[in-house]
Order: structure tokens, then C-alpha cells, then sequence
């Protein structure tokens, strides 16, 4: 038989029930440490290649968790460039390429919590070489600082913590604490093969990037990135066409922001600043992600020709919002209308966008669809969209047809013998749509819908109130 290699860095963990005991010799297991109290680095030397700090919070004074945990990601970035996320209430960061830059573990805590202090927040801090191991320590919230520097050091430390750090299933929790296993210590004994079969190899996992057994991969927390842009003008301008050609260098810059990221925009803002009055805000909203320096300078001149401003323009900012990763694709091998090939998704939008930039925003708009009966509260306006992002499903009536138009409000009928009349008698087609619901928020109805013609042919959407005095009234026109 061949000698058995063993790679000297890694220490395997011992398994077996007598794995615990005091009595049994671990000679290839580090020895138990006391948790290292908070010092500088140079009184504790740092072994391990990596050095992260969990971040746990407890308290949010002033804003939601996710948007405070964002921030704090924000204000983190100034000590190291590798933050992550670990939402709701966790961040982590990278920080051993930033010790000796803020006097060592003491100083970068106590950085650290300044930061916590200024947002308004309530955090626990550690620090520990596996990012996993610093967010479970933190979430633990021992009185006595969480400070391991050395590998080797790492799983004596985290032996005593509790299981439900780890965030484990409910389920799995309780299966463990029937078997007598509540802290990471009893579940890094218990035998590898029969831990993987009985709770899933997730679990083991999660133990083998605690204790730095295998890599723990976090992904990198960016900002939001958006185009910011300033030009103070040498004299004051009140011509739309001399403003625009002022905007030009900050379009261009625009133009080369958004191509080396391949990003286009949904939402523009230029902010004119006078001498005395308030800043003209002139906003460009999109229909689709739009990175094309040309058209957006076009549609803005369409929206700056629509303004008046108060005083001439001193000074010009451009803003843009989110930035949204564009979805390139090529275009038809047909041009429209040849040989079958249809107008592009682009004509739509370029449409849209221009009829809002001339009318403004408020005149153009798209239409989504609500649960619910009553006609008139089923649909509501939202911004335009030539492409549905949406799954959800739309209203299905299977018996009957509903009309494109809706009258803002049911316009009263006269009627003779019973019948409804509108520039002459009505005639009414299939059989009604009974509709009876709003009892429980005071507007109620009780109507039974038709489907009428007139004289001329017009097709018209119709009802009758269920109650005395049973009135005719007109809803809806058919196209």
C-alpha cells in the first residue's frame, strides 16, 4: 500500500462522541483559547490571509433596515473597497489591507462605530479570519469582544456559540436540540457522512466555510451608480437654442459615462440656477433605458422648449437617475413592412418618449390593471411601458365583453317604457352582467350591465340600478 498524503494545512476535525473529552489526545487539533481581548495588531500577529469584520444590527433609529444597512455599506466603503451585503441586518467587511491605515483593530472599530453612531444605529462588531465566523460572532453578541487573528485559533473560539446564530431552519434547529447539540462545537464533533444525511449537505457546508474549510464567496457591495455634472456659464443666457448648445459638453460627458458602463437611463433631471429665483428643474422621463446622446439632447429640446423661466440661466446641472443595464439585440434582417417584418419595440418608444417631452409627462401615460369588480376601480395610470416586465395575470371575463372607454362618470339615461333612449331608442344585445360588491367600504353598487346600439350603430355600454328607482345610465363606448 501507498504512504497517504495529508496536506499540513489542514487540520481535520475530530468525530466520534468521545471527540469532546478533555481526557482524549488531539494532537492534530489546535489547542482551546480564551476569546482575545480588543488590542492593536502588533501585540496580536496576524496568520491568516484574510481578516474580516461582521458588522450586526440591532437598532435602526431613522430608517428601514434595508436602507439602513445600505448606508452603512456607503459610509464602510472609506476603510476597504470589499463590502458585502448580508441582508436584513448583517454587512462584512475585508479589512486586513486596512489596519495598519487606522491604528489597527482598536482604531477600526472604533471608526467603525462613529460611523454606526452618525446614521443612527446600533450595531455589534468582530472580527475574525472567515466572514462567516465574523457575522455569526457579532450576531452572538458576547460581552467580551470577538478578536481572532490566527486561523488555527478560529474553531476553539467559536465552540461555544450558540446554533441559532447560524440561522439554520426552525426544524433542523429542534432536531439537533433533541440530540443534545445546541452550539457550533457539538455540531463540528458529530461524524461528517451521518451530519450530511440527516440535516443535508447545506448545512455541512455552512460549517466548512465557518471554521475556513472551504473559500466563502461573498459578492462584492456596489453603489448606485448616476451621472452628476456641473458648468458654471461666463455670462446669463435666456435662449432656449443657447442653453441647449451650453448643455452640450455635459451631454457629451453623459454620452461617455453611460457607454463605458453600457448603461442607459430612465429619468433625467437639468437644474437651471438663476441669480435671484428658485432652480428651473426640467425632467426627461423615459419609456425604455436610452444611452443615445442624440436623442436624449433632441427629446430634452422638445421638454426645454415647453418651459419658462423666470430669470436667465446662470448655471446648468445635469443629474441622471439609477443607472439600468441595457439589453442590446440585433435588429431584423427585414426592414419594417418588408416581407412581413413589423415595426420595432424602438418606434413605440421613441413615440412615446417625444409626445411626453412635447405635451409633458402628465398627458401620456400607461394603464394597469387592479383586482376587483366595479368598472371604474379596475385600472389605474402608471408610467409607459412598451414592454410588460409583469407576470401577473390579467382579468379574464369569459361571458362578456368590457369597453375601452369609460365615461369618467355613468352619464344618466331618460327612457320610455321601461327602455333606455339616447338620440332615440336603444337596442339591447345578450344578457346582463350583474354586478353586486363594495359592501364592506360604503361604495356599494347593485347594477345590471348591457351591451346597447343606437340609430347609428354605436355600440354602448349600459346599466341599470338594481334598486328603486332603477334608472338607465350609460357607463362605457365600445371602439
Amino acid at each position: 500500500m501507498g504512504a497517504r498524503w495529508r496536506n499540513p494545512a489542514i487540520t481535520p476535525l475530530p468525530v466520534g462522541p468521545d471527540a469532546g473529552s478533555s481526557d482524549t489526545p488531539r494532537p492534530t487539533r489546535a489547542p482551546r483559547s480564551v476569546i482575545t481581548p480588543v488590542r492593536f495588531p502588533g501585540a496580536a500577529p496576524v496568520t491568516a490571509t484574510e481578516l474580516w469584520i461582521g458588522i450586526h444590527l440591532t437598532e435602526s433609529a431613522a430608517q428601514p433596515p434595508e436602507q439602513a444597512l445600505e448606508s452603512l455599506a456607503l459610509s464602510a466603503q472609506r476603510f476597504t473597497p470589499r463590502v458585502s451585503l448580508v441582508p436584513p441586518d448583517g454587512l462584512v467587511l475585508e479589512v486586513k489591507g486596512s489596519l495598519h491605515l487606522f491604528d489597527g483593530v482598536e482604531g477600526l472599530s472604533s471608526a467603525l462605530a462613529s460611523e454606526c453612531a452618525a446614521l443612527g444605529l446600533k450595531s455589534r462588531v468582530a472580527l475574525a479570519p472567515t466572514s462567516l465566523a465574523a457575522l455569526v460572532a457579532a450576531r452572538a453578541g458576547r460581552p467580551q469582544p470577538f478578536v481572532v487573528t490566527d486561523l488555527t485559533r478560529l474553531v476553539g473560539q467559536l465552540m461555544p456559540l450558540p446554533l441559532a446564530v447560524l440561522r439554520w431552519p426552525e426544524d433542523t434547529l429542534v432536531r439537533l436540540a433533541r440530540m443534545g447539540v445546541r452550539t457550533i462545537g457539538q455540531a463540528l464533533r458529530l461524524p461528517r457522512a451521518g451530519f450530511a444525511r440527516r440535516f443535508g449537505t447545506d448545512s455541512l457546508m455552512m460549517l466548512d466555510r465557518l471554521t475556513g474549510r472551504s473559500p466563502d464567496l461573498r459578492e462584492r457591495f456596489r453603489a448606485r451608480e448616476r451621472f452628476r455634472r456641473r458648468r458654471e456659464l461666463s455670462y446669463e443666457l435666456e435662449n432656449h437654442a443657447a442653453i441647449l448648445n451650453a448643455l452640450a459638453p455635459l451631454f457629451a460627458e453623459l454620452g461617455k459615462f453611460l457607454q463605458a458602463r453600457q448603461c442607459g437611463l430612465m429619468k433625467l433631471e437639468c437644474l437651471l440656477r438663476h441669480r435671484r429665483a428658485e432652480p428651473t428643474s426640467c425632467v426627461l422621463r423615459l419609456a425604455a433605458p436610452v444611452a443615445d446622446v442624440e436623442r436624449l439632447t433632441a427629446l430634452f429640446a422638445e421638454r426645454l422648449n415647453a418651459l419658462t423661466l423666470p430669470e436667465p440661466v446662470r448655471a446648468c446641472e445635469l443629474r441622471s437617475s439609477s443607472l439600468v443595464l441595457r439589453v442590446l439585440s440585433s435588429n431584423s434582417v427585414w426592414q419594417p413592412g418588408e416581407y412581413g417584418g413589423g415595426v420595432g419595440a424602438a418606434r413605440a418608444e421613441e413615440l412615446i418618449e417625444r409626445l411626453r417631452a412635447r405635451l409633458g409627462p402628465e398627458a401620456v401615460y400607461g394603464l394597469r390593471m387592479l383586482q376587483g369588480h366595479r368598472p371604474e376601480n379596475t385600472w389605474a395610470a402608471r408610467e409607459p411601458v412598451t414592454v410588460e416586465r409583469s407576470t401577473t395575470l390579467m382579468p379574464r371575463w369569459q361571458s362578456f365583453q368590457r369597453p375601452l372607454w369609460l365615461l369618467p362618470s355613468p352619464r344618466l339615461l331618460s327612457e320610455r317604457d321601461g327602455l333606455p333612449r339616447r338620440r332615440g331608442p336603444l337596442r339591447l344585445l345578450g344578457e346582463a352582467e350583474r354586478i353586486e360588491t363594495g359592501w364592506w367600504d360604503g361604495g356599494d353598487i347593485a347594477r345590471d350591465y348591457f351591451t346597447a346600439v343606437d340609430l347609428h350603430g354605436v355600440r354602448l355600454w349600459v346599466f341599470r340600478e338594481r334598486g328603486a328607482p332603477h334608472r338607465w345610465f350609460l357607463h362605457g363606448v365600445f371602439g
